[in-house]
Formats: structure tokens, sequence, C-alpha cells
């Protein structure tokens, strides 16, 4: 599996953390996350691919910040409906810089109806489950994983939603479910950080290193 550390803010971070080498950076566009980014992404190894998060904004403003950025991928958080990923993907046909990756979040609490991914099945590359709660994201606890034993999809999918340490062995059990091989990446993000969007480099190469074992 892949990793993505999201909710980067701090260009001296974002460079440390790249040298520990993983598949994808995450940044926030969303103005009301402590995580917010709208400054400068320094350069990053062509490994590393950018991850543009968005909670409703509108398909001109993603296009803009993809463009701007030149990011590999939009991750959708929201209320976005099949019209609207089509809309996107129809403008950033015209307008986009380069191709990108659109991946849909869904957030999972006690209960999950797959029937909620059919509308995008062939509309986004990826989809993502993070753990329902208050916040769009960086919510800081993990959802009941086997859930997701009902997956019914083809499409890769991202697990994200308090993802630490402490799962390890969590994970270590989940690799042992079939699911487990549609299962594209971990994200993680606030189980990591020392404050909203600083990254504890030491936390983020033992997590890597343990997952490397589990291998």
């Amino acid at each position: 599996m892949k990793l993505k550390v999201c909710g980067m803010k701090f260009p001296d971070n974002m460079e440390a953390v790249a040298k520990l080498g993983p598949d994808y950076l995450g940044f926030i566009f969303y103005k009301k996350s402590a995580r917010f980014f709208d400054g400068v992404i320094p350069t990053l190894p062509n490994t590393i691919k950018k991850v543009g998060v968005f909670v409703d904004a509108s398909p001109k403003e993603i296009i803009t910040i993809a463009n701007n950025y030149n990011l590999d991928v939009v991750q959708l958080h929201g209320n976005q409906t099949k019209e609207f990923v089509l809309m996107l993907n129809g403008l950033a046909t015209l307008y986009a810089a380069k191709d990108f990756e659109v991946w849909k979040v869904f957030s999972v609490g006690q209960h999950f109806d797959f029937k909620d991914l059919q509308p995008f099945e062939n509309k986004v590359s990826k989809y993502l489950f993070d753990t329902k709660g208050e916040l769009q994201g960086g919510n800081g606890f993990i959802f009941n994983w086997d859930l997701l034993k009902e997956y019914p999809s083809a499409k890769p999918f991202i697990l994200s939603g308090g993802i630490g340490l402490d799962e390890v062995e969590h994970i270590k059990e989940f690799l042992k479910q079939d699911v487990s091989k549609k299962c594209y990446a971990l994200d993680v993000n606030s189980q990591f950080e020392t404050e909203p969007g600083l990254k504890n480099m030491e936390t983020i190469k033992e997590f890597k290193n343990r997952l490397h074992h589990l291998k």
C-alpha cells in the first residue's frame, strides 16, 4: 500500500517529510480547517504526488487551485453529486493545465450504505473512506474497518481517518482480509502532528518502518 501524508502546511516540514519518501502529500484548501494552506509548495521529488483537498468548492475554484499548485489529485469532501463530478471533469478537459485524478471521499459512521458509491463508479479514479465526525477530516479516530468487508466495487480505495502508530496491529489484521487487496493507500494526518499542519518526523518514520515489516 502507498502512503499519503495529508494536512501539510509549512514548507520546511514538507521538505523534511518528503525525504521520508511518502507517495503523496496532501494540502487542504478549505478555509475553515486548522490546516488550511495558501502558501508556497517547495520543489518536491517527482516520486511524490500532490493532492488538493477541497470541501464543497466550485469546479472553477478547484481547477484554478489545481493549476496554481500543479496538483496531481483532487480530493472531494462534501456533498458533490455525480453531475458535479461530470462538470468538473468536463471543465478540466478544457482548462486544467494537466490531467489530475479525482478521489471522492465518503465519511463512515457506525453504518454505511455502499449504494452511495454507485453514482460515482465510472466518474472518479478512487474512493477515500474517512471517519464521520464533526470535522471534514482530521477527527482523530478510526471507523470500524470491518464494514469494508461489504465493499462491492473493484475500484481502489484509500483508507483514512485517525490512523496512527497504535493502528499498526489493526492494519496487520486488516491485511489478512480479501478487501485489503483493493486498499490502494493509507492516509495519515492528525495522529502524526505536534500542532495542526506540523508533522512529527520521528513518528512518521517509525510508522513507515513498521508498515514495511508487515509486508
